[in-house]
């Protein structure tokens, strides 16, 4: 089958791969119809390749049709159309009984310290192949996979695998009341959908913070007051001016490890991907620092008492952080990957035929396979939005 597969930093080239096999009971086998480009697969194109393999297969977003399942899988037949969660659940360990599907304890990666196994992303998560490719093997399927209705365009349903629940857990970590301001960094596809489920939910006030012009004019289409980053000298004063001097309810940051503004956390992640594989991955995992400045813009920016929320990935292990800060202004931090079988009861009502969190028309660019490479690069440029690939 064809493949999107990673060979190094900035160098993802689709091949023929071997196609997946049934491994185990509860495994199934999807022929993916879409899937997704992800802000989050962006880091390992730049900055986490000390953590991957030349020959990983990439991606985490998948939909397709079910070919074949084993013997233990019974909620999903062939022929069903699936979407599937980007992180391996059991649905019946202690983590997934109460909701932390991403602290899976049947699918821990415990060699390396880390939650549950990903799809498409690093050995620090299992090096599972990924979903960016024309099969995929769903391990623990007779728990992960949801189905979903024929009859409407891929798109009603694929960003149940990783978009909408990360947006709905990143708007309710923050705990905007209705009637309250939150303000979001970066207008990427979580970005921008966080926007748009904090309206929906009530919020009186969403302020959307980005540097590129076709984000910040989506945003505002959507009746959310937006700030250009390269027009403000200090984006905390013009968002303190924005609410009543004291700074939003919330931030959300949805950012994470690369963001703009960062010199010296740049400079570190290019030191680390220069050295040798085994180097690397050391400096990384015990040394690695990310670029702050979005967080940091949070910590400023967040009202006395109030809430930041971080759906943005990050992944250093030595990141300095303003404590003095953080406890005189008696902030709440709230983090992690989304939990996305938890969130999907209460996100599948709102994709019905009134879509009011406009998926249907969420992507910007509908590209095939063979195009993942150029995806990529235009993605990591900005020249695109919400990419999905089609096998």
């Amino acid at each position: 089958m064809k493949a999107a597969v990673w060979h190094g930093k900035r160098d993802v080239r689709v091949e023929q791969v071997p196609d997946p096999v049934i491994q185990q009971s509860t495994d199934a086998l999807v022929r993916i119809t879409s899937t997704g480009l992800c802000g989050s697969d962006l880091h390992l194109y730049e900055v986490l390749g000390p953590f991957m393999t030349p020959g990983d297969i990439l991606g985490h977003e998948p939909l397709g049709v079910v070919e074949e399942t084993g013997a233990d899988v019974t909620g999903i037949a062939p022929g069903d159309r699936v979407v599937m969660p980007f992180q391996i659940a059991c649905g019946t360990c202690f983590m997934c009984r109460r909701g932390l599907q991403t602290q899976c304890e049947t699918t821990q990666v415990r060699g390396e310290g880390s939650g549950a196994a990903l799809f498409g992303y690093t050995k620090l998560y299992g090096s599972v192949p990924g979903a960016q490719a024309e099969y995929l093997r769903v391990p623990q399927a007779q728990y992960g996979p949801v189905k979903v209705p024929e009859g409407v365009p891929d798109d009603r349903y694929l960003y149940l695998s990783d978009v909408l629940p990360t947006a709905w857990q990143a708007v309710e970590h923050a705990g905007v009341t209705p009637g309250g301001s939150l303000a979001v960094l970066g207008l990427g596809p979580i970005g921008d959908m966080a926007c748009r489920i904090a309206r929906h939910r009530g919020a009186g006030q969403v302020i959307g913070i980005d540097l590129v012009p076709e984000r910040l004019s989506r945003a505002a289409a959507r009746g959310v007051q937006t700030l250009d980053l390269t027009l403000h000298e200090d984006i905390g004063a013009a968002v303190r001016d924005l609410t009543a001097g004291r700074g939003p309810d919330a931030v959300i940051d949805a950012v994470g490890m690369e963001a703009h503004g960062s010199p010296a956390g740049s400079t570190l992640q290019t030191i680390a991907g220069l050295l040798p594989d085994r180097l690397a991955e050391r400096m990384a995992g015990k040394a690695g620092v990310d670029r702050m400045a979005a967080l940091y813009t949070a910590i400023d920016i967040v009202r006395r008492g109030g809430t930041i929320a971080l759906s943005g990935v990050y992944g250093g292990m030595a990141d300095p952080l303003p404590m003095l800060t953080l406890f005189d202004k008696q902030i709440e931090l709230r983090m992690g990957q989304a939990n996305v079988k938890h969130w999907i009861p209460e996100i599948l009502p709102l994709l019905g035929a009134d879509d009011p969190l406009g998926v249907d028309e969420f992507a910007t660019h509908h590209l095939p396979l063979e195009q993942a490479a150029e995806a990529y690069e235009r993605f990591q440029l900005k020249e695109t939005g919400k990419v999905i690939l089609k096998p």
